[in-house]
């Protein structure tokens, strides 16, 4: 028996996508702060102060929720959306941006995920979406998401968003896999976590892809992204227009926008 809410679902969308989560009378399903999208009548939204998991232990308790939140870089509150009506109602959350959503059942993986900070979507009411401290000093500093990660627990289902295309790697007891450290979307409990520095000084000066690979060794299951939000961003921001003037592309065809824009000379 399940200790969290039942629900089903549907993903729609391709590149930018969302869940409809299906709720039967009183489920709930919990979600970031942003995320909804659109709900029947009957389904009633309510924030909610810390964590959205089903232990009541008080005061002190939702605080400490909420600052496991704000260690992530996640807001406060949580939105919690309940079907208050008879029959089915659906309520929808949508990606914040290209990717996918990767549905993970807790039950069927030992009760514990740990994931990249802001990648938690929603989640059947009960399941605890908290904090996980690297232990490691070095993987701490040098591990791309720093000392903490987020981790969910429980035993429903819960959503988790990535950039680009998902690629899952199940790997068998002592299999290592190295990885761009932004490239980490998710893992099971089992998978242990470490960083390694690239070798040689060549490929460390030169070789355009960081200091250090993420280390992860089964057994266990892994989630990896092929485009992890920050490489996203440095795009836009490289190509976005400069002060002073427009970034020239194309040498010929970047001085016509220049002066068809008024700032050609």
């Amino acid at each position: 028996m399940r200790t969290n809410h039942e629900i089903d679902y549907r993903i729609f969308g391709e590149e930018m996508q969302c869940v409809e989560v299906e709720l039967d009378p009183q489920e709930t399903v919990v979600a970031e702060a942003g995320a909804f999208m659109y709900k029947d009548q009957p389904v009633q939204m309510q924030t909610i102060f810390g964590d959205g998991s089903k232990d009541n232990g008080g005061f002190m308790g939702k605080l400490l929720g909420a600052g496991k939140r704000l260690l992530t870089g996640e807001s406060l509150f949580m939105t919690a959306f309940t079907h208050q009506g008879t029959g089915k109602a659906k309520v929808a959350f949508a990606s914040p941006y290209p990717g996918k959503i990767i549905p993970m059942d807790l039950a069927e993986m030992g009760g514990k995920v740990v994931c990249q900070k802001d990648s938690f979507l929603c989640a059947a009411k009960g399941v605890s979406v908290g904090i996980d401290f690297q232990k490691r000093l070095g993987t701490g500093l040098f591990g791309g998401e720093g000392f903490i990660m987020q981790k969910l627990e429980g035993d429903g289902l819960a959503f988790v968003h990535a950039g680009g295309h998902i690629m899952e790697r199940t790997l068998a007891p002592g299999e290592t896999l190295h990885i761009d450290t932004g490239c980490v979307v998710a893992y099971t409990k089992d998978v242990d976590f470490d960083i390694q520095m690239v070798g040689g000084i060549k490929n460390t000066l030169f070789g355009g892809e960081g200091f250090f690979f993420a280390v992860l060794r089964g057994p266990g299951k892994v989630w990896l992204q092929t485009l992890p939000i920050s490489r996203l961003a440095s795009r836009i921001y490289q190509y976005a227009p400069q002060t002073g003037g427009r970034r020239e592309e194309g040498g010929i065809l970047g001085g016509i926008g220049n002066l068809l824009d008024g700032d050609g000379y």
